[in-house]
């Protein structure tokens, strides 16, 4: 469902001058680094999204990656260090900040 998210904020954010590439990492272990690498090299910033904790999951991997191989700026969306709720995935989605819009607020703060 997240990625779907990532690709509605890319389409919004494209609607404000900025191209952003969306990447489907869809496990951690193995972890595509080289892909990562690649992407990280012709960005700014990398930005991960995941519906997981900030702590220990893709963001972290990422962040590992990116620190021995390629220091980037980098961003997390992602669920704040707190327990899990029973929803539906669009109101849990929603209750924990990880919609396009919230996509599309982390990308523009980062810039700053």
């Amino acid at each position: 469902m997240l990625v779907q998210e990532a690709m509605k904020a890319a389409a919004l954010l494209a609607e404000q001058g900025i191209e952003v590439s969306v990447i489907n990492i869809h496990t951690i272990k193995p972890l595509d680094e080289a892909l990562i690498l690649e992407y990280a090299q012709r960005s700014k910033l990398v930005v991960t999204c995941e519906e997981h904790s900030k702590f220990g999951g893709l963001g972290s991997a990422v962040a590992e990656t990116l620190s021995k191989n390629h220091p980037t700026k980098m961003a997390m969306v992602a669920i704040n260090d707190t327990f899990g709720e029973s929803g539906t995935p669009a109101a849990l989605i929603e209750k924990y900040g990880l919609t396009a819009k919230d996509i599309v607020k982390t990308v523009l703060e980062s810039f700053k």
